[in-house]
């Protein structure tokens, strides 16, 4: 053990001693900044802190800071070459990040609000301890990235990615299948591929450790590539194999021994594997120790390319009263912006559709769509002469904003923890978005999906939070209206053309989606 670390100078204080002074002053404002900056984005901290220990596919982030920590303290010798020096610049740099954080918070969109508070704490270091001193620190301050939880975006994906391996490899095996979306159909029942099967869990946590081991145990870009690759690929194809071994084994010991199987032997065994495998294929290829800096104090310290940039240094004051009023700038937008709320109407009624009769719903399954946070929201259903029934749901929002949001994962018209299951995409429309949805095995419902904020309709996700966005940070609200039209598949009729006649008969999308908010 080193003996800066040993107890007895702990105790007497011999790790301050050692500190070299022109870092003691700096570090101290770099900590208040992060207290005063974490403070400012305290939800998004408080929300990630939660993910990261309450959801599994997160857990692996309660080891990140730890490993941020370790990757400064082994460049701790060469850091001690350099000397800090503020760069006033580098407050606009703070500000860009925060205006993400302040998106991202006032749209109700986590992973943005979340990427901004982060990218706070990257981008302070550069403003506090300087340009060539956060050059030294590149890599702990770029990996600080992983801090915020990402991959549930990935799912739909990682789904049919292993729909397709599975039923690949199923009839390779001489088991006859017939695959629908997620789901895959065999002599021993059906299967699906469900969220939970993804995959999801073990790739987010094999990029962030392909990441980490790809720079700290090589030094050649082309080893790099290639391990951080396979640690892509392999989970995918491996995440695939595991499925199929599942549907292999029910064909001859039923399906309740394979789920059990495969609950115990995913969990525990398989992807354990599956990560020794990896990280022993790459071993004979380490050409780095872990425990070196990577990087020579000494020359960066004379680098003449960094002293244009310390041209633009700022005093203590300066940067002080900078961050102080960067925070109390964005508090402020924040309070005024996330008080906003556009008028709604006092009544919200499903408007009449020209030989449409609206009827009692007659539905196989229950189905009624979550919307969290709504101010108002309904449910219909019409039937025409023909016979052909259409369900409409409807919800209005006065603002958006956490637990408010339309277009949040399990918001929708897939309900989360019900028989419902996502089984593909449907037919493309411009207006809105299509999925096919799937329940106790032969129950099939198509839905479409459209949002409406102020004059813009549009069936993206990520069109309504930019539009959201727009209405926040200029303080002038716009009610957002969710819109899903929806049918079974019934014998002699096919939901697509349930669908299709309903929307010939209410005319142009824009107009009736109009008439729920009673807007001329």
């Amino acid at each position: 053990m080193p003996p800066e670390l040993t107890l007895d100078n702990v105790r007497s204080g011999n790790w301050r001693a050692r500190l070299p002074v022109a870092w003691k002053m700096p570090l101290a404002q770099l900590a208040l900044a992060w207290a005063a900056l974490m403070l400012l984005t305290a939800r998004a901290w408080v929300e990630m802190a939660i993910q990261w220990w309450n959801i599994s596919t997160y857990n692996h982030i309660l080891f990140v800071p730890v490993i941020v920590g370790w990757l400064v303290w082994v460049r701790r010798e060469e850091l001690a070459h350099l000397q800090p020096k503020a760069w006033l610049p580098g407050l606009v740099l703070v500000a860009g990040a925060l205006f993400v954080w302040l998106l991202g918070e006032l749209a109700g969109v986590n992973i943005v609000a979340q990427a901004g508070a982060v990218g706070a704490l990257q981008m302070s270091v550069i403003a506090i301890l300087g340009p060539r001193v956060a050059t030294g620190v590149f890599f702990p301050l770029a990996y600080m990235v992983f801090l915020v939880p990402f991959g549930d975006e990935l799912v739909p994906t990682l789904q049919m990615i292993t729909a397709d391996v599975v039923i690949w490899l199923t009839r390779l095996s001489g088991i006859p299948a017939v695959i629908d979306g997620v789901f895959i159909d065999t002599p021993a029942g059906l299967f699906e591929v469900a969220e939970a099967c993804s995959g999801v869990k073990f790739l987010v946590a094999m990029i962030a450790l392909g990441v980490l081991v790809a720079q700290t145990c090589f030094t050649r870009w082309s080893r790099r590539i290639a391990f951080f690759a396979a640690c892509i690929i392999v989970p995918v194809i491996a995440n695939g194999v595991r499925a199929w071994g599942t549907i292999y084994i029910a064909q001859s010991q039923g399906i309740e021994f394979a789920a059990g199987f495969d609950h115990i032997f995913y969990g525990w065994v398989f992807f354990a594997i599956v990560l020794v495998l990896i990280l022993g294929a790459g071993w004979r290829f380490f050409d780095r120790d872990p425990e070196e800096p990577g990087l020579d104090g000494k020359a960066l310290a004379r680098s003449p390319w960094f002293n244009v940039f310390e041209k633009g240094r700022g005093g203590t004051k300066a940067i002080a009263g900078g961050f102080a009023a960067l925070v109390l700038g964005f508090g402020i937008w924040s309070a005024l912006a996330s008080q906003l709320e556009a008028d709604l109407p006092e009544t919200f009624e499903a408007p009449a559709v020209a030989g449409w009769t609206q009827v009692s719903p007659d539905m196989a399954l229950e189905w009624e769509p979550r919307a969290s946070g709504a101010d108002q929201r309904l449910l219909a259903s019409y039937i025409d002469a023909q016979g052909q029934r259409v369900d409409v749901f409807a919800a209005a929002y006065a603002a958006q904003g956490n637990g408010r949001d339309p277009a949040a994962q399990g918001e929708g018209a897939l309900m989360p923890e019900t028989d419902w299951r996502w089984l593909r995409g449907g037919p493309t429309r411009a207006d809105a978005k299509a999925d096919y949805l799937f329940a106790l095995g032969s129950i099939r419902r198509l839905t479409e999906t459209s949002w409406r904020i102020g004059d813009v309709t549009t069936a993206s996700a990520s069109r309504l939070t930019l539009e959201a966005m727009r209405d926040k940070l200029l303080l002038s609200p716009r009610p957002t209206l969710t819109l899903i039209v929806s049918a079974e598949d019934r014998d002699g009729m096919p939901a697509l053309d349930a669908i299709n006649a309903f929307r010939r008969s209410t005319g142009p999308q824009d107009a009736w989606m109009d008439q729920f908010l009673a807007v001329p």
